[in-house]
This record gives structure tokens, sequence and C-alpha cells, in this order.
């Protein structure tokens, strides 16, 4: 094994190695998830050479410098207002969903019309209309972090794959006996996973367009999905009250998560694939290991439906949304709720951190996104001027943009 070069990830930090074995280039990555401005770098560095025999002697500097680079940028102060920076009249009916690739240079936007667009988001300008469903488009997403290809499920039954440069339709996958309604890439760009009100979920081959896997079990309806990382686990989520791990190779279920007692709305995989956080219509989130499927956790203080839940991107911290009106933060660690959000004045459907962990957003029916800190659970700005509930809201990777998306037909971009 001979190591090319290293590459920064800024989040979640770490440290990428492309190395030559056996005449074929490959990559692995350094996890340094509990790096922060205090970390001392010298003990640091001994003891990833340590674990790692591709990190010589004579990369220690090197090693050093990019580890003092990450945590300048963790050191980094977030004090970003935004400001609206268009108001975009997306489609005829109603939006279903927006997302953006990975830069946020553009966006897609799924509606009721049966199309996907794809925008610009520096101008504004609408790149292409994505047409061919026969029904709503309500599941939309990029192959981030590439964002060269965009999956589309709809209430059609069926699952497109576009080209985001040119908008050619390079497959439709035909299958589902009900509609689609959840979708995800895996982060290695090879499978998409769908979804349905079938009560089953597919693995379809990016390349040839074939269906890989069915993966069947559940008594109800999915409504939620999500790779791993590593992306050899994939988890779904029912209104059966269960959330199901399965083997993304063969398709076997590995563990039922049971102990919700009500319709599962989230569920979600940590950045090291070892907890699975799920958020249920029974006013709770719960913490699963997700090697041995056991429950570690019940994060309670909701006074109503818990509609999101997501970590943060370094998996140590976890945000819930509920239709009491409140978020909270809990640390995935210590279990303990850490910062409580309030102040929305409807229900929360729509809860994510910035990549830097920094921020969280919320998207709220009171017609209003706002941005706070998860450190103190302040608010620290109310995103306003939509008409009517907003349900989707998203950063950008940088943290730089949002997009909000809301009831009243419009998109806005923030900056």
């Amino acid at each position: 094994m001979k190591l090319k070069r290293l590459l920064l990830r800024y989040y979640p930090p770490g440290i990428i190695l492309e190395y030559v074995q056996g005449g074929e280039l490959k990559t692995k990555s350094i996890d340094l998830l509990d790096l922060s401005p205090g970390t001392d770098v010298g003990t640091l560095v001994e003891e990833i050479r340590k674990a790692e025999p591709l990190i010589t002697a004579s990369r220690k500097e090197q090693v050093i410098h990019l580890i003092l680079r990450l945590q300048e940028k963790l050191g980094q102060q977030e004090d970003h207002k935004f400001y609206l920076f268009k108001v975009l009249r997306a489609h005829i009916l109603p939006l279903t969903n927006v997302a953006f690739n990975k830069s946020g240079s553009c966006f897609i936007t799924g509606s009721y019309d049966r199309t996907c667009k794809i925008w610009d988001t520096a101008s504004g300008e609408e790149l292409r209309t994505l047409e061919g469903h026969r029904n709503v488009v309500y599941a939309i997403a990029f192959n981030n972090p590439y964002g060269d290809k965009i999956a589309t499920g709809s209430f059609d039954k069926t699952c497109k794959l576009w080209s985001a440069e040119t908008g050619k339709c390079y497959h439709t996958f035909r299958g589902h006996t009900a509609e689609i309604v959840c979708l995800s890439f895996n982060l290695q760009s090879t499978l998409i996973a769908t979804g349905s009100m079938d009560t089953t979920a597919k693995l379809w081959d990016i390349q040839n367009g074939e269906e890989v896997v069915m993966l069947t079990g559940h008594s109800a309806e999915i409504i939620a999905l999500s790779f791993n990382t590593t992306g050899d686990r994939i988890i779904t989520g029912s209104f059966d009250h269960t959330v199901a791990v399965w083997d993304v190779g063969t398709g076997r279920k590995l563990h039922i998560l049971i102990g919700h007692r009500a319709e599962i709305s989230s569920a979600q995989f940590n950045w090291d694939c070892s907890l699975i956080v799920t958020g249920s219509m029974d006013k709770t989130c719960m913490l699963w290991n997700a090697v041995t499927g056991i429950r570690v956790a019940t994060l309670t203080g909701h006074d109503d439906e818990v509609l999101d839940v997501c970590f943060d991107y370094t998996g140590q911290r976890i945000a819930t949304s509920s239709a009491d009106g409140s978020a909270r933060v809990y640390n995935a660690e210590t279990k303990k709720c850490i910062a409580k959000l309030e102040g929305h004045e409807g229900e929360i459907s729509k809860i994510c951190f910035n990549s830097q962990g920094s921020r969280i957003l919320t998207a709220s029916s009171d017609k209003t996104a706002r941005l706070w800190d998860p450190h103190t659970g302040q608010c620290i700005q109310i995103l306003e001027g939509h008409t009517d509930e907003i349900f989707s809201c998203a950063f950008n990777y940088k943290g730089d943009i949002i997009i909000t998306g809301s009831k009243d037909n419009t998109c806005r971009i923030w900056r």
C-alpha cells in the first residue's frame, strides 16, 4: 500500500487518505468527530500514526497542518445573518418538496403538477423541467455529494432517475403497487432506495436500472428510509409503529426496532453508523444501538407528536421537532436535553443542523422558519414572508444559503 495524498473533510471533521493497493486507487477516511479547538494536536497525531500504518513519520507535519486547519474552521464564530434573496413561484400547483445539491449551486422542487424543476440558486432562474410522471412528484433527491443525478418518486408508483446536467431520464423504476413517498441515494451513488404505501421498499441499481432487492415485512406504509454512511445498512420507518434494519447486500432483515406506540415519522443513522434515532407520533424519540438493535434511550419532553428528528453531522447531538410547537436538542451520549427551542406558534414539521453544527433551522405551520443556537436554545433569526405553512427547509453544505418551501406555492432563497 502506498499513500498518494491526504485530503481535508471539514464536515464532519476528518482526513481522507488516497492510496494505491494492488495497482488500484482507493480511499479511506480517518474520522475526527471529537476534534475541538482545544484538542492537543501532537497527541492526536501520535494516536493516528499508531492506528494507521499509511501515516508514516514523513507525513507527520502534513497531518498536523491539516488538523490545525480543521481546528481553525471549527473555531470560527457563526454570526451570519440571512436576507431574502429571491421568491420563486415555482409551480402552478402545490409544492411537495425542495432539495439542494451539495454545494447549493442549484436546487430542485417537486410538485402536484407532476414535474420536478431544477433551479439555479445564484440567479433564481429555472434551468429545466423534468417531465414524464403521471401523478404528483412527491419525493426528490440529488445523489450528493456528486450532484450529477436526480431521483423523483411519484404517486404514479414509479421512480425516475435523471441527469442533473441535461434533464435526460436514464431509467424509470417500475414495481411498486402504490404511491412512492420516500427515497434516498446511498452515499456511494450506486443504489436508490424507494419506500411506498404498498408496505415495501425496493433497492434499484443506478447503472442498469434493475431492481436489486425488495424489502418486505412491514404491515403498513413505509414513510421514511435512510442508508448508513458506509452503505451496507438501510432503515425503513413505517406506520406499523416499527423501524426495520436491513442488510443492503442481501435484503435480509437484521433487526426490528419495536417500542414506539404510534406511527413512525422519521428515522436516521448517525455518521459513524453506531446509532439510529427514530421519531414517532407517540410524542417520543428513541435512540437505538445500530449494531444490536437494542434501544438505548427514550427521549421524552414533547407534549405532542414528534414530526422530525435528526443528528448533527458528527452524530453527537440529536434535534427533535414537534406538533407542540417546540424543538429540543439532546446530547447523544448523555441522552440529556441540552436546549429547548421555543417561540414558534404552530407545529414544526422540519428540523435540521447546518454542516458546522452551529445552527439549527426549523420550518413551521406558523408561516415562519427560524434559526437557533443549539447550545443555548436562543432564537437567532426569524425568516418571515411566507403567507402559508412552511413544510420544507434546508441549508447548503457551507451553511450560507437557506431554502424554504411553503404551501403558499413559493420557494424562498435566503443568503
